[in-house]
């Protein structure tokens, strides 16, 4: 996404049946019809916008056609992936850390968005781009601990893990969430490979300083991502579960955010993406139409000072703040309640949520 302007309607639904093209006034419209295509597109996807001083830009389909020939749906199509070819042009050979886990795991809603999920980043590796996924699994775990007869407990928004749910927490993501999403990567075309926190020292876990509250919870010491450069440089997509171990070899469950945000600036990544189940950052947190599309950040810490930010939001945020810090270009945090809003992030002008710069 480049930069952003401020919070935008919602995307359009535009049905291709009505084919627009300009006559030779430029104001004017005249409507062709074309054999049925209906799909949705976001703001600024395609051609060509009019704009006014006293009105927004709206975005329309064109032809350069003086004669108003229609175009075939073929040519439609060639016409909006052509769109992406300077999104394409710029990302490419880049790396891009995202984090999938929130909204998009729930048991209710996965079978879509999880399908969205892994199409778009098969889709961005396919076209050059270098992503990389990190997952968590909290829906999933809390599924599994409630068969085992545990109760979840949360303290300060992390997950309170003693040993029996350490085991439970390793058998999840390690052994089921991050095999499934491997497997599904590779079912629609890429090629995936899952790995944890403790495959070849990745990351080197310490306690939290509130361990003594926590248990088995930890942070990121140490990264070495010796051991999936070579993937990432051979076009394999890494799937990274958020689980590490200490000097001793002590299980730890990390937040899969943090774990995101540390890769991504040991990778000297382009981009850090956390999909969550919020539109992003909010001006208002009671209006959903006050999204902020672009802040740096000064001011996010000066949002975060004024209590603009609070909650489960500023651990992702600091997460931001300090992969930005660390030389990643920029983090956003966006909707991954909305299908292929990965895609939208990084291959339109509008973006999907909130960009992070340094």
């Amino acid at each position: 996404m480049a930069a952003k302007a401020a919070a935008s309607p919602k995307s359009l639904e535009i049905d291709l049946s009505s084919q627009l093209s300009f006559s030779s006034t430029p104001r004017s419209l005249s409507i062709i019809k074309a054999p049925n295509l209906s799909f949705p597109i976001q703001r600024n996807q395609i051609s060509c916008s009019l704009s006014s001083a006293s009105s927004p830009t709206t975005t329309i389909v064109t032809t350069n056609n003086n004669d108003n020939l229609s175009k075939s749906p073929a040519e439609f199509r060639v016409d909006i992936l052509s769109e992406s070819l300077p999104f394409i042009q710029k990302f490419r050979g880049k790396t891009i850390v995202v984090k999938y886990g929130g909204a998009a795991m729930k048991p209710n809603q996965k079978d879509n968005l999880l399908a969205s999920v892994v199409k778009d980043l098969v889709l961005l590796s396919v076209v050059g781009l270098r992503p990389v996924l990190v997952h968590g699994g909290g829906p999933e775990i809390n599924l599994w601990l409630k068969r085992f007869g545990i109760e979840p407990v949360f303290r300060d928004g992390l997950r309170v893990t003693d040993a029996n749910t350490m085991e439970i927490v390793s058998m999840v993501l390690v052994g089921k969430v991050n095999k499934s999403l491997v497997s599904l990567i590779n079912k629609a075309g890429g090629t995936a490979v899952g790995l944890s926190g403790m495959d070849g020292r990745l990351f080197t876990a310490r306690p939290s300083p509130n361990s003594a509250n926590l248990g088995f919870v930890g942070e990121v010491a140490r990264v070495d991502p010796t051991v999936i450069e070579p993937l990432v440089k051979n076009g394999h997509i890494p799937v990274i579960a958020s689980v590490a171990a200490d000097e001793l070899g002590q299980s730890y469950n990390i937040n899969a955010d943090t774990v995101a945000g540390e890769l991504a600036a040991a990778l000297g990544a382009e981009k850090l993406i956390l999909l969550t189940d919020v539109a992003g950052i909010l001006e208002n947190r009671e209006d959903p139409k006050s999204l902020v599309k672009e802040i740096d950040i000064k001011g996010m810490k000066k949002m975060i000072e004024n209590g603009k930010v609070s909650g489960g939001m500023i651990p992702k945020v600091n997460c931001c703040i300090r992969s930005l810090a660390q030389g990643v270009r920029t983090a956003s945090i966006i909707d991954g309640r909305v299908e292929h809003s990965l895609l939208v992030e990084i291959m339109t002008d509008e973006g999907a949520g909130t960009m992070i710069t340094g």
